[in-house]
Parts: structure tokens; C-alpha cells; sequence
């Protein structure tokens, strides 16, 4: 039915004067707005509680499950020959086994103390250190076989070059977690210590009380503390500059390979609004081809901001039981083994992006982002041993393997780099299976006027 309203005399068409907000003319069309904001409201609600509450759901027991961070005390104080055989009874080792079992029965919300003996260690303290960088556990307290009888001789003997530091050892591995270990482990271990001194102290005290015709003043140290701690970080946590390679820098990754879809799109599309455009097929092959190039091109930009602020990718790889400040796990190809995680990485958090663009299409696809982002970040940047059983799935995550990948590099810590990079392409090969079903079904809702 013609609308004569809008016809003027002559017979043309006559565009309608725009009305105010309340106009009779825009009743239906006002509530037909209000009921689909709501509804787009209503639904974009539901999906910021459902998605955000995987973030937060992610640190929500982390105190609860604190046991699952593992802290070994082994004691080979008189052991092991040839301490074992020379008749001086134990004190060191006894009183810090003490004091761990006093923790272990009496504190709730700690951290997984548990007691080793040496034999799961073939007697050898080097293989704890060993077990510690392997990532069996986060922290390991060791008590040296010649704790007390070195203790002992230094009274006795007046031996003025006793150390009491060399009595126990704290072995830890901050690179592997640059977050936990300050705020869950250091100050526990910390706490153990001065714990331990002070039991120590006690029987200490009344053993020299027994023994007061020694002369003491010879040895303070031995006195007073008597014993203490050396803590040996295996791979700490070093340079700051770092952080941003193993964290948020990360994120940048992602949005880096989610937005050069839309940039590129308009560059695929000459090949199809041509006189002779290009076949389909050929042209899926060329975009994913095309793709692969660019993230390697991109990725060498990201990485080349690690290098441009120092960040060392060229020193050499350290014992796996020795302290050791920026070591590289591949010496001087760490950058490039760097910027191929990096690759591959990006492949595997793009191609996927790629798939959802074309599935979804705008506004949808931004929602994707946000899931994406989220998810990754929550799995890869925190610990899973601290986390819900639920997130058990981050591990195969793509970031997840890139911060374990980029921490073996980066500080040469405990290498997965074979899994690191079989997740990923993984990731990226079966996005790249299921790329041109997606593309197909982007050409379809073109067709169907859906997009």
C-alpha cells in the first residue's frame, strides 16, 4: 500500500521530515528497540558473569589448595658414611624433622611439607636438587650429612673457619613461577627457618651447658646461631625486563594475530572482485598460506622487542643442579628457537581466531576475543596446581605452553619443549583442517545476506 503522506503533488516521492523521540509514528519501532537492547543487554550480562568467572574461578581456592605445592625435607644429617659411622648422635637433622612434623600435623593452609628420606634420593643430595628442577616439587629443605658432626668439631676443636650456613640447604626455582614464590613460598620457607633456629637453639644451649669446660669464645658462630640456612635459588627469576615475555606481553600476541584478520581481508578480497576472480580453493590455500607468512614476519617483530631491551637470549645453558643467573637454555640460538615458539604460538591462538571471525562475523567475533584472551590468560599466566581440578584443560591451552616454552628458553628451566611445541601445532593444525569449512560457511551467509 502506498503511503500518500509522502507524496507531493507533482507525484514524487517526498523523504519524511525526521519526528521527536515520543512521536505517535514511532511507537511500535521504540518498543521493538527497547525489546531487543534488552535482550542484547540481558545476553551480553549472561556472557561477561559466565566468562569472567572463569578468571576469578581460577584463584578462588588458591589458599585451600596450597598442600598441592609440594616442599621436600630430606635429612642425610649422619646418614651417609662417612658420617654415618662415626658415632656422633644426629641433632641437626632430628630437630628440623621435628619441626616439619610438627607443621605437617598441627597447620592447616601451608604448603605441602612432606617428609623424604634419603634412599629416594640414592643417598645423594645433588639428586634432590635435581628433583627440584625437574618440577617434582617447588621447594626442598635439605639437611647436609655432616651437619652435626662438623657442628660438633668446630666446638671441640675450636675450628674458627666453621660456617653455620653450611649446616641445610633451601633449594628453590623461582623462574619456574615468578608469582607463587613470593607470594606463597618465601615466606612459609622463611618462616621454617626461624622456626627451626629456634628449636635448634634450645637443645643446642643444653648440650653446650653439659660441656662447659669447652672454651667458646672461640668460635661464636657455633655458639650463636650455631647452624643456618643457605638458600640456593637454582634459576632465579632474572631480569625484571623479563616479565613481560612470560606474562601480560603475551596477551599482545593475541591480539596481534586476531586483528590481522580484519586487515588483511580487504587485501584477499581484490582477488575476488576481479573480471576472472580466483577459484575458491585456490583461494582458502592463499590465505592460509599468506597467514603463515605473516605471523612469521610478526612474530619476529615481537621477539625482537625481547632482544631490543636486553632480555639475554645468548648466553649459555647452566647445570641443571647449580645456581645460575640468566642462563639460556640454547645458548646462542635461544633467539631464534624464541622467535619460532613465537611462530608457531601465534599460529596456534590466530588460526583459531580466524576460524571464529569467519563463523561469527561482526560484532560476535569481539565477544571470541574476550573468551580467548580470558581463557588464556587465566590458565597460562597462573598456576593450574593452585587452581580447581576443573582447570585441568589449560594445560593443553596455547598460552599455557607458550609461558612453559618461553620459560625453558628464556632461563633454562626444567625443558617440555617437545610438548610445548606438539600442543601448538597441534592447535594450529587442526584450525587449519577446519579453516575452509569455515570459510565455506562464511561465503554462505554472504550469500544469504546473513553478514
Amino acid at each position: 500500500m502506498v503511503d500518500n503522506d509522502n507524496i507531493t503533488k507533482d507525484g514524487q516521492d517526498e523523504t519524511p521530515e525526521p519526528v521527536p523521540f515520543w512521536s505517535p509514528h514511532l511507537r511500535g519501532v521504540r518498543a521493538q528497540v527497547v525489546r531487543k537492547l534488552a535482550l542484547m543487554i540481558l545476553f551480553l550480562c549472561v556472557f561477561i558473569v559466565g566468562v569472567l568467572s572463569l578468571y576469578w574461578a581460577i584463584l578462588f581456592r588458591e589458599e585451600k589448595n596450597l598442600p598441592a605445592l609440594k616442599v621436600w625435607v630430606v635429612d642425610f644429617d649422619g646418614q651417609i658414611e662417612p658420617y654415618h659411622s662415626s658415632g656422633s648422635r644426629p641433632l641437626v637433622g632430628p630437630v628440623i624433622i621435628s619441626v616439619a612434623t610438627q607443621i605437617i600435623q598441627n597447620i592447616t593452609g601451608t604448603l605441602g611439607f612432606t617428609i623424604k628420606p634419603p634412599a629416594d634420593f640414592g643417598n645423594d643430595p645433588f639428586a634432590v636438587r635435581q628433583s627440584i628442577y625437574d618440577e617434582r616439587a617447588y621447594a626442598a629443605i635439605i639437611v647436609n650429612a655432616n651437619a652435626t658432626t662438623l657442628l660438633r668439631q668446630a666446638i671441640v676443636q675450636g675450628n674458627t673457619s666453621y660456617d653455620p650456613f653450611g649446616a641445610a640447604q633451601v633449594i628453590t626455582i623461582s623462574a619456574r613461577d615468578q608469582t607463587t614464590y613470593p607470594i606463597y613460598i618465601s615466606t612459609p620457607l622463611f618462616e621454617f627457618q626461624i622456626t627451626a633456629l629456634t628449636a635448634f637453639g634450645q637443645q643446642w644451649a643444653s648440650e653446650l651447658a653439659a660441656n662447659s669446660s669447652l672454651d667458646f669464645s672461640r668460635v661464636p658462630q657455633a655458639v650463636n646461631p650455631g647452624i643456618g640456612f643457605t638458600n640456593i635459588d637454582l634459576r632465579p627469576f632474572t631480569p625484571p625486563v623479563a616479565t613481560p615475555a612470560v606474562t601480560i606481553g603475551l596477551i599482545y600476541l593475541i591480539v596481534i594475530a586476531f586483528f590481522s584478520f580484519p586487515f588483511m581481508m580487504p587485501i584477499h578480497s581484490i582477488y575476488i572482485n576481479q573480471r576472472y576472480p580466483l577459484r575458491i580453493s585456490h583461494m582458502i590455500v592463499w590465505r592460509i598460506l599468506s597467514t603463515v607468512v605473516a605471523y612469521f614476519f610478526l612474530s619476529l617483530c615481537y621477539s625482537i622487542v625481547s632482544l631490543a631491551y636486553r632480555i639475554p637470549l645468548s648466553n649459555h645453558p647452566a647445570p641443571d643442579t647449580e645456581s645460575a643467573s640468566n642462563p639460556n637454555a640454547y645458548g646462542k640460538g635461544s633467539f631464534v628457537v624464541f622467535w619460532m615458539l613465537n611462530w608457531v604460538g601465534m599460529a596456534a591462538l590466530g588460526f583459531p581466531s580466524e576460524n571464529m571471525g569467519m563463523i561469527l562475523g561482526s560484532p560476535w567475533n569481539a565477544l571470541w576475543l574476550i573468551f580467548w584472551i580470558i581463557t588464556n590468560v587465566a590458565t597460562g599466566f597462573y598456576s593450574l596446581d593452585l587452581a580447581p581440578g576443573f582447570f585441568a584443560w589449560g594445560y593443553v591451552w596455547p598460552l599455557h605452553r607458550i609461558v612453559e616454552g618461553s620459560r625453558t628458553i628464556l632461563f633454562d628451566t626444567h625443558s617440555r619443549i617437545g610438548l610445548d611445541f606438539g600442543v601448538l601445532f597441534g592447535w594450529a593444525g587442526v584450525s587449519v583442517a577446519l579453516f575452509p569449512f569455515a570459510a565455506m560457511f562464511m561465503r554462505w551467509k554472504k550469500k544469504k545476506g546473513m553478514s
